[in-house]
């Protein structure tokens, strides 16, 4: 069984029940998934076939959907990217993934001719309409034009009564770029068999069902919203109610308008909901649980936020690389905050020493992870997938440690990595850029307090002459960098400080931050 085939069940057995709600429109799930049968067969009449890589870069919206279960229901690789990012970091995961065809929006089309030339193996851009395109651009005389097609031309030509080939549990569904310490994105291969089951056993401990409505604002290239947001709702039956992106006040009229109850989001978004001066709690009134991933939440703001609104908060824990669900708090034992709760259903948690031996209650050691969730490697990179998967364990690189009734609580995160509002940023990769610059000598990145997000990351940079300043270093960093990856702060140091072996001490440097 896959996540295509369960679609196809469901719309068997409950054709007219609703699959989302999207703006003014909605879909049955017999609708959906005639719609996915369709995309298959227009996309295997563009050539693409089994094992070819597909790439997403898209926002929340129905095409998202239909887009990566079409491609998995061909047996075709999904690459979600981040329709965010700059053009170098696209074309370095387009390359790198061997994406045959690209769908993305027609507001995108400018920064998919200006790609095009660094992009070979690309046959097919598949656009979808947004509405909000200017009618004078001249695509006729763009160089991506004969490879350009319309995601609408597919679905209506597309034959309804599509067979799928044999698609195996261990084939490579999905892969996912998840940035490295080297500084460039590494891309998680997650099976058939590893996104199924994540979403089956998240819906089973989340107690998930066909009665919900699911808020899913969560962005649908996130691994956190693909598998507890999508996935693991669509397997069950219910209904995903799709915000194109995140706002308190559409937050609330959704809830309120379609009587949801589940919504999941990161820490920021909480925040930001127990902040709105205009919400109303019973708006969120039909709420059973929220949920709440990505990074850790303040328990202040935990218990605010149930109070305020009167509803559980349940944290968990994961990674891309497990699918990504490895923990959660219960929902029928006593939720710990602070903690990431226990080991969901079919996965495995442990703390081990440097050994890979498990400590004792309470000591801290390394996380480690094992279940049917954990993924096949790293896409080109076997070094690097032999370091992180052990005899079936997963070292996630995060330091934890587990209480006696079998919770656990993360101590510290991957070395260095900064969380800003649910999105992972390395260090080294900001540095590369800042160390590119001309006027750079030397560049450290870490990540400070911020009321708002979390996380920001400043950087602290030694330049050559007095003539650079922090803004055109900043908008430097802008052409190269997505926008939460930028620096909030580019303090401007004559020496950094290092030890004897002449290693930045990025502590000393975080101390200095925190003491101010």
């Amino acid at each position: 069984m896959n996540l295509s085939h369960r679609l196809q069940d469901t719309a068997t057995k409950n054709p007219d029940k609703i699959a989302y709600h999207f703006l003014n429109q909605s879909s049955t799930y017999a609708e959906l998934n005639a719609a996915v049968s369709k995309f298959a067969d227009g996309l295997q009449k563009l050539g693409v076939k089994k094992g070819d890589h597909v790439a997403l870069i898209l926002g929340n919206s129905p095409h998202f959907i239909i887009g990566m279960y079409g491609a998995l229901r061909l047996g075709a690789t999904v690459i979600p990217v981040n329709p965010i990012y700059t053009p170098d970091e696209i074309a370095f995961i387009l390359n790198n993934g061997d994406v045959k065809a690209v769908i993305t929006l027609d507001l995108l089309v400018p920064l998919a001719e200006k790609m095009n030339a660094i992009l070979p193996k690309v046959e097919h851009f598949i656009i979808c309409p947004t509405g909000q395109v200017n009618g004078e651009m001249d695509l006729t005389s763009l160089t991506i034009f004969p490879k350009m097609k319309s995601f609408t031309e597919l679905l209506t030509l597309g034959d309804l009564h599509f067979e799928s080939p044999v698609l195996d549990d261990e084939d490579v569904a999905v892969i996912l770029y998840t940035s490295g310490t080297t500084g460039k994105p590494k891309g998680a291969m997650l099976t058939h068999r590893n996104l199924y089951s994540n979403a089956s056993d998240v819906a089973e401990y989340l107690k998930i069902n066909s009665d919900d409505r699911v808020i899913t604002t969560l962005p649908m290239f996130h691994v956190f919203c693909l598998t507890v947001v999508l996935n693991a709702p669509l397997m069950a039956g219910g209904t995903l109610l799709i915000a194109p992106k995140f706002s308190p006040k559409d937050i609330f009229d959704i809830a309120k308008n379609h009587e949801a109850t589940v919504f999941a989001g990161v820490p920021t978004m909480f925040n930001f909901l127990n902040q709105y001066e205009e919400s109303n709690p019973e708006d969120l009134k039909t709420l059973r649980l929220c949920i709440s991933g990505g990074a850790s939440m303040p328990v202040a703001l935990l218990k605010a936020f149930e109070q305020k609104f009167n509803v559980l908060v349940s944290e968990g824990y994961g990674l891309s690389e497990a699918s990504p669900v490895t923990c959660f708090n219960p929902l029928d034992r006593p939720r710990k905050p602070g903690s990431i709760g226990t080991n969901i259903v079919n996965v495995e948690n442990k703390v081990v020493n440097e050994l890979g031996e498990e400590v004792p209650v309470g000591q801290v050691g390394e996380l480690i992870v094992k279940g049917p969730n954990v993924m096949k490697g790293y896409y080109k990179l076997p070094e690097e997938t032999a370091a992180t998967i052990k005899e079936g364990w997963l070292y996630t690189g995060d330091l934890a440690q587990m209480d006696e009734e079998g919770y656990f609580y993360i101590v510290d995160r991957k070395k260095d990595m900064v969380i800003v509002g649910g999105y992972n940023v390395y260090p080294r990769e900001v540095e590369e850029v800042l160390y590119s610059h001309p006027e750079v000598v030397e560049a450290a990145v870490l990540g400070v307090p911020d009321p708002n997000l979390g996380e920001a990351v400043q950087a602290f940079v030694v330049k050559k002459s007095n003539s650079l300043t922090e803004q055109e270093l900043l908008q430097y960093c802008s052409e190269h960098l997505a926008k939460y990856k930028l620096p909030s702060v580019i303090e401007f140091i004559d020496e950094l400080p290092k030890n004897t072996t002449g290693k930045i001490l990025r502590r000393a440097l975080k101390e200095a931050v925190l003491n101010k």
